[in-house]
């Protein structure tokens, strides 16, 4: 099973902002939709290990 995870990044630190299965959900979120948010980044983990990571905006 796929698991995204979704990091908002403020120019100086990292937060986990959404974490789970949906990829529709995951995919679909915006940076605007957090304080402070620069810009969101995705990490796809599947089986326990990373298998990509990109920015999504």
């Amino acid at each position: 099973m796929k698991i995204y995870v979704i990091l908002s990044f403020d120019g100086e630190t990292m937060e986990n902002v959404y974490v789970g299965p949906d990829e529709e959900k995951a995919l679909s979120l915006k940076p605007a939709e957090f304080d402070n948010c620069e810009a969101l980044f995705v990490e796809i983990w599947e089986d326990g290990e990373k298998t990509d990571d990109y920015r999504l905006e």
